[in-house]
C-alpha cells in the first residue's frame, strides 16, 4: 500500500522515469492479482471444502451447477436385473443426482432375477451389499449417498417423468437434466425420477466416471469373508497340486516356491445364453460372440506364457452345476473346478442370486489371469476394474508380463489363444461395458 501511495504522489509532483517505470509494473502486478481472483475459484482438491450448504466438486461432464447441495435429493426406481447391469444402473444413477447437485437417496437393489415379473425382484437394501459410510468416504466430493432418515420433509417431493421410445434423444434427455436443476424445480428437497430402470437412460459420462464409482463400491465383511474362503479353498488346491507334483518334490530349496496361480474363466455356455448370443451375431453380422465350451478350453490352453499346472476355477450358472461336462475335456496340466468339486456350493446356496453373483464377481476380480466373453456384461466390469487396477500400479497394459491379464476367449488372439483384454478408459460412455464389443485389444 506504501508503494502504491508513492507512485500515486509521484505522479501529482511529476516524478522521474526510473520511478514511473516502477509505478507501472506495480499497478500491472495488481491489476493482474485483481484479474486472477476475479476469474479463478480456489482450488479444494478431491476431498471436497464446505462453503456454506454447499460441497464443491470437481466439474466432470455433464455438471450444471456448482456443487452437491447437502438438503436436496434425488429418488430413484428400484435397480434391476443381473448385479452387474444393477452396479451400472446405480452408477448411472448417481451421475444423474451429481450433474442435478444433489445427493443420491440410497436405491434398492434386487436379490432376485427376474426380468419381467416386478413382483418377484425381492428388494434388498444398498446397504446390505455395500458399504455404505466406505462408499461416501471413498466418493467424497464426486458423489453422495443419502438416506431417507435425513429428509426435512418426505412430501415434498416433486417426480420427474424419464421419456421413452425413439423420439426420446439424448439431446432431450440432457436438457431434462438442466431444466431440472435450476429455477422453481431446486425449491423441491425432493425429486423422485419415475420410469424405467436407470440401466435403460440415456448415458452422458465417461467411461473414466463410471470407474470412479466403481470403486467406491465395497462388500459388507459378511460378503468379503465369504468370497475370501472361496479364494482361499482354490489357493490352497494349487498348494496341494505343487506338493503332490514330482518337480516340486525334487526342489531342495522350499524358499523358492512360488503360489500357483489360479486362472478364473467367466464360462457362458448356458442354453439361454446361447440363443441370445446366435441371435446377437446375426444381428451384428460377426461370429466373434458364441462360444463353445471346446472353443474356451482350447484358448484358455493356448495362452501364451500360461505354466502348468494351473487350478482354473469355472464361474458358470448354479445350473450347469448339475452337469459335470464343463469339467470334462480339459488339456492335461489344467486342473478346471466349479463350486460344487471345489466343496464352497454351500457358501452360494445360503444367499439369494444377487449375493452368489457378488462372490463370484470377488473371486474372478482377484484371479491371477481372468478369461471372459467380452459381450458380457459380468466380464466386461471384471476388466474394467483390472484395468483400473493396472493403470493404478503405473505399468504399461500392454507389456508381455503385465499384472492382473485379462482375455477374451469369444475372439481368437495369438497363437489361437483368446484375445488380450484391456477397457479403453477414453471412452466418452459405458455403451460398449453395458452392450458389449469385439474392439478389446491394446
Amino acid at each position: 500500500m506504501k508503494v502504491l501511495f508513492n507512485c500515486k504522489l509521484s505522479q501529482l509532483m511529476g516524478g522521474g522515469t526510473v520511478k514511473s517505470l516502477t509505478c507501472k509494473f506495480v499497478f500491472l502486478l495488481v491489476a493482474l492479482l485483481i484479474l486472477r481472483a476475479l476469474l479463478v475459484p480456489p482450488s479444494p482438491g478431491f476431498g471436497g471444502v464446505e462453503w456454506s450448504n454447499f460441497v464443491y466438486i470437481r466439474n466432470h461432464s455433464p455438471s450444471f451447477g456448482v456443487g452437491v447441495r447437502q438438503d436436496k435429493f434425488l429418488e430413484v426406481p428400484q435397480i434391476v436385473w443381473g448385479l452387474n447391469n444393477q452396479k451400472i444402473a446405480f452408477a448411472r444413477a448417481c451421475h444423474t443426482a451429481r450433474t442435478m447437485n444433489r445427493i443420491l437417496l440410497m436405491p434398492s437393489l434386487s436379490a432376485s432375477l427376474f426380468y419381467k415379473e416386478i413382483d418377484l425382484l425381492q428388494p434388498i437394501s444398498f446397504d446390505r451389499v455395500f458399504q455404505y459410510d466406505k462408499f461416501n468416504a471413498l466418493c467424497s466430493g464426486f458423489v453422495q449417498l443419502g438416506r431417507y432418515s435425513d429428509l426435512s420433509n418426505q412430501t415434498r417431493v416433486l417426480e420427474m417423468q424419464k421419456g421413452s421410445g425413439r423420439k426420446w434423444t439424448v439431446e432431450r434427455d440432457l436438457d431434462q437434466l438442466r431444466d431440472y436443476s435450476k429455477g422453481e424445480f431446486e425449491d423441491h428437497e425432493v425429486i423422485r425420477i419415475v420410469g424405467k430402470n436407470p440401466f435403460l437412460w440415456h448415458d452422458h459420462w465417461p467411461v473414466k466416471d463410471y470407474a470412479k464409482v466403481f470403486e467406491c463400491l465395497v462388500l459388507i465383511d459378511e460378503i468379503g469373508r465369504e468370497a475370501d474362503r472361496v479364494v482361499s479353498r482354490i489357493r490352497a488346491v494349487g498348494r496341494e497340486t505343487q506338493s503332490n507334483s514330482e518337480s516340486v518334490e525334487l526342489e531342495n530349496d522350499s524358499s523358492s516356491f512360488q503360489p500357483l496361480p489360479y486362472v478364473a474363466v467367466h464360462m457362458r455356455v448356458e442354453i439361454d445364453w446361447m440363443i441370445h448370443c446366435k441371435k446377437l451375431e446375426q444381428r451384428l453380422n460377426t461370429n466373434q460372440i458364441c462360444s463353445s465350451k471346446k472353443e474356451i478350453m482350447e484358448r484358455v490352453a493356448n495362452i501364451k506364457g500360461l505354466k502348468t499346472p494351473s487350478v482354473v476355477y469355472l464361474a458358470v450358472a448354479d445350473k450347469l452345476l448339475q452337469n459335470s461336462s464343463v469339467l470334462e475335456g480339459w488339456e492335461e496340466g489344467f486342473l478346471p473346478y466349479e463350486k460344487k468339486k471345489l466343496g464352497v456350493d454351500g457358501i452360494y446356496k445360503k444367499y439369494p442370486y444377487l449375493i452368489q453373483s457378488a462372490i463370484d464377481y470377488e473371486v474372478c476380480l482377484r484371479a491371477d489371469i481372468f478369461v471372459g466373453n467380452s459381450f458380457s456384461t459380468f466380464s466386461s466390469l471384471i476388466v474394467l476394474e483390472r484395468t483400473q487396477k493396472i493403470i493404478t500400479m503405473g505399468v504399461n497394459m500392454c507389456g508381455k508380463d503385465v499384472t492382473w491379464p485379462s482375455y477374451a476367449y469369444n475372439i481368437q488372439g495369438e497363437s489361437n489363444g483368446p484375445m488380450r483384454w484391456v477397457t479403453n478408459m477414453s471412452h466418452s460412455t459405458l455403451q460398449e461395458i453395458s452392450y458389449g464389443t469385439n474392439h478389446i485389444s491394446c
